[in-house]
């Protein structure tokens, strides 16, 4: 070519080397560095980008919700061991004050309360081992706990038979078998329990409520910046497509956010509500049953009352303190029996204040506490069944925004890369 010729104008409708780069500029919006970038590289990154973030959005907040709904079952596996933990310790105690309030009577014992006694043993036994299989985790601490109720009632099996035959040291192999019962079961009870309360409490709290919000805001932000590169190269503010896209997306963040602190809020209101009652209600009948056994060794020990009555009425506090409102009158009708049983000791009528406490008629502190017994057992199941039944229930919310959460995604991609196919129709 002429220096003549490259001098000259290009005619029009001609397209230079140099005039594409002007037109490449100019749609990239900036202004003319020399060099040309390569825009269909960049919307296929750019595409890539919003897809790849959508799609992950999806997957994680899904999976999030899988994890809160199976963290709220968990919870309600945990809850149920708890309360049939506590429930063990108030079958022991149940027994031994049966046990101890047979001593009495010497010789041949009520065939009533012997069936009782056995009744509230065997139920121990088989919570203990239901526990076991409920839950892995605690089945070798389990086991310690089921060999020392086996060595409780060896040992009242042998106070039992020395009662039977009229030997005073019958009453020592019961105190004995009453210390072990409480120095080496109950600390096992309660290492079981504070283990279960937690495991409880923390997947209660299991609901990722931030992290479903996190999730949503991080997709959003990163959908906000590919509009943003797309309009400063393509001069319009907004890409209908990655629009839609943050928009889905924000909507499905927003209401699995809400579902998420409603749930979370939930299980707030049923710690602090009924699985309380089912802890603190276990905890008046354990405390029960061992005021019980506490008023028949007054009695076993004959002029005790001024160092047994102690131990009693600290007992008796405990049960104050966490009975419910549907148990606290049967207790107030077993404690004014109680005081008749301490009064006629006090007065030295040994006899009657031992008919009082081994009597199983209406008039006893036996059919008191029984009464007494039975209904707070009653407020603890129905209690625990409660608060599990309430954990396990939202499944299929939980499964339809699991769904959701995907579906969005996916959809969200969808759009994603439509959007961006027409700012590369464009260019084209």
């Amino acid at each position: 070519m002429s220096q003549a010729t490259q001098g000259r104008p290009a005619p029009a409708g001609v397209v230079t080397p140099a005039s594409r780069v002007r037109s490449q500029v100019a749609i990239a919006g900036k202004p003319a560095p020399g060099t040309v970038e390569d825009v269909p590289r960049l919307l296929n990154r750019l595409q890539v980008l919003g897809v790849a973030t959508c799609v992950v959005f999806g997957v994680v907040a899904a999976l999030l919700q899988l994890l809160a709904w199976q963290a709220s079952g968990r919870a309600a596996d945990n809850t149920e061991q708890l309360v049939r933990v506590q429930q063990i310790q108030s079958s022991l105690f149940r027994a031994d004050a049966l046990a101890t309030n047979a001593f009495l009577v010497g010789g041949l014992e009520n065939a009533e309360q012997r069936a009782e006694y056995d009744a509230a043993l065997d139920q121990a036994l088989r919570q203990i081992a239901d526990a076991a299989d409920a839950q892995p985790a605690d089945r070798k601490v389990l086991a310690d706990l089921n060999t020392e109720v086996a060595a409780y009632a060896t040992a009242i099996t042998q106070a039992r038979d020395n009662n039977r035959q009229g030997f005073p040291i019958g009453s020592l192999y019961l105190q004995q078998a009453g210390v072990q019962l409480r120095a080496d079961a109950v600390p096992i009870l309660q290492g079981l329990s504070d283990a279960n309360t937690e495991r409880a409490t923390d997947e209660m709290g299991g609901q990722n409520t931030l992290p479903l919000f996190l999730v949503g805001l991080a997709a959003v932000a990163v959908l906000w910046w590919v509009n943003r590169e797309l309009a400063k190269r393509f001069r319009r503010r907004v890409n209908v497509g990655v629009a839609v896209a943050a928009l889905a997306i924000t909507v499905v963040t927003l209401v699995a956010v809400v579902v998420s602190a409603g749930t979370s809020s939930k299980h707030d209101g049923l710690r602090d509500g009924s699985l309380t009652l089912a802890i603190d209600e276990s905890a008046a009948r354990t405390a029960a049953n061992d005021a019980k056994a506490e008023e028949s060794l007054r009695l076993i020990a004959r002029g005790s009352g001024a160092t047994a009555e102690p131990k009693w009425q600290e007992k008796a506090a405990v049960v104050d303190d966490n009975a419910s409102r549907e148990t606290r009158l049967l207790w107030q009708d077993y404690v004014a029996l109680h005081d008749g049983v301490v009064a006629s000791d006090d007065e030295g009528d040994w006899n009657e204040a031992v008919r009082l406490a081994t009597t199983t008629d209406s008039g006893g502190t036996s059919a008191a506490l029984t009464a007494f017994d039975q209904a707070s057992q009653e407020v603890v199941s129905d209690a625990a069944e409660s608060t599990a039944d309430s954990l396990r229930s939202g499944g299929v919310v939980a499964w339809m925004l699991m769904i959701v959460a995907l579906l969005a995604g996916l959809g969200a991609a969808a759009t994603v890369a439509w959007g961006v196919g027409q700012r590369r129709k464009e260019y084209a």
